[in-house]
This record gives structure tokens, sequence and C-alpha cells, in this order.
């Protein structure tokens, strides 16, 4: 799937995503997200990888999971955000952990990554050739091993986060990804539907 810069604008409008850096509003759990040598915030459910990608979906493939790959970059408040907020909540922690396999990439980084389609490069030069414009940006695959083989990961991914989406966002585009919505309906009409039955309920989205 291929994302253009309007596709990415209308993402980030619809889900209330930030590519600014205001400032930072406290997580209601407080505390601070734990950063690592080369200054990312960073998990200890990350995965610890070779880098080589096409390696990394075949395992995750094999547990029934996406590879989600996320890239931040040193000083990004919204990626600060991301793990303090969303990384937070355990529902989120606990369905990132059961479905999903989380390989983290520094937009600005030199070690060496092994594309699917057999190219190496640094990992700056892979976000530019995945066309990674914000951080934190996180890049969904599909799980059969024959939709991303010989492809570039631009090519294969099947669902990207072009910054930071809030909370309610976030579970509802996992949810998205994970349970194929992808293959029927876009992003935009699902998460309508979401907010619908919600409302329906009279539980607030913005507030969830």
């Amino acid at each position: 799937m291929t994302f253009t810069r309007r596709d990415m604008f209308g993402l980030l409008a619809l889900s209330g995503a930030a590519i600014t850096t205001p400032q930072i509003v406290r997580a209601a759990t407080g505390g601070e997200a734990r950063v690592a040598d080369n200054g990312l915030f960073t998990q200890d459910w990350f995965l610890e990888t070779f880098l080589d990608l096409a390696d990394d979906h075949e395992e995750m493939a094999s547990k029934n999971k996406n590879l989600a790959i996320i890239f931040e970059q040193r000083g990004c408040p919204y990626c600060r955000e991301l793990h303090r907020v969303n990384f937070a909540r355990e529902e989120i922690r606990s369905y990132l952990l059961e479905h999903f396999g989380v390989l983290q990439l520094d937009l600005w980084g030199s070690r060496a990554v092994t594309d699917f389609d057999g190219e190496e490069l640094e990992e700056r030069t892979l976000a530019q050739k995945w066309r990674v414009i914000f951080t934190p940006t996180m890049v969904f695959f599909p799980k059969g091993p024959k939709d991303v083989k010989g492809k570039s990961g631009v090519a294969a991914e099947i669902f990207r986060m072009p910054g930071y989406f809030k909370p309610f966002h976030f579970i509802s585009m996992l949810e998205y990804v994970n349970d194929g919505h992808y293959r029927t309906e876009n992003f935009q009409r699902f998460l309508q539907g979401r907010f619908a039955k919600l409302k329906e309920k009279g539980i607030n989205p913005d507030v969830w």
C-alpha cells in the first residue's frame, strides 16, 4: 500500500495525530519512559534482531503475529508521548504483545538493515526509501511471507501510522490491522464505526 503526503495528512487530521512539537502533556500514569544509549525511548518487549526484515517477518509469521516497524528519533516529543501514554496502558501493551512483533529503527541511524527485497541499507537510507517523514511512524506488514517476498517494505506494507495517534485511535489501528479490516474498508470508515458504537454506549472516545 503506497501512501501519498495527502493520504498521510488525512490520517493525521482524522486521528488527532500530532506531528509538530508543542509542550508535552504529562501522562496520567506519570513516570518517564526509559531512554536507550542511542537516545531513543525504548521498551523491553521491542524485538532485538539482526535487522534482516525478511527473517524477522518469517519469525513473526511462525508465531501468527504481524510485524510492525516503528521509526523514531532522538528528542522526538511525540515518540516520548507514545511511550509514556500509549505503551503505558495495559490494554494496549497486552494487545501488542499478543498480536505483533515491534521492531524499532532510528530515523537517522546508521545500522545496516536488509529490506524485504534483499537490499541492505542504513536505517536513515531505508527511511528515505520507505518515504518516512514523521516520527513516530509505525509501518505494518501482512502475516503471509509470500505477501512480502521480493518486495521493498514500502510496497509490502498494509498500513502506516504517520505520526502520533491518541490511545483510542492507536488501539483501533491495531485492531484494524490484526483483524484484517484493511482488506475490506479504509481506516477512516472503520474508525467512524468505532466512534459511533462508543457514543451509543455513552463513552467519549476522546477521553478513552
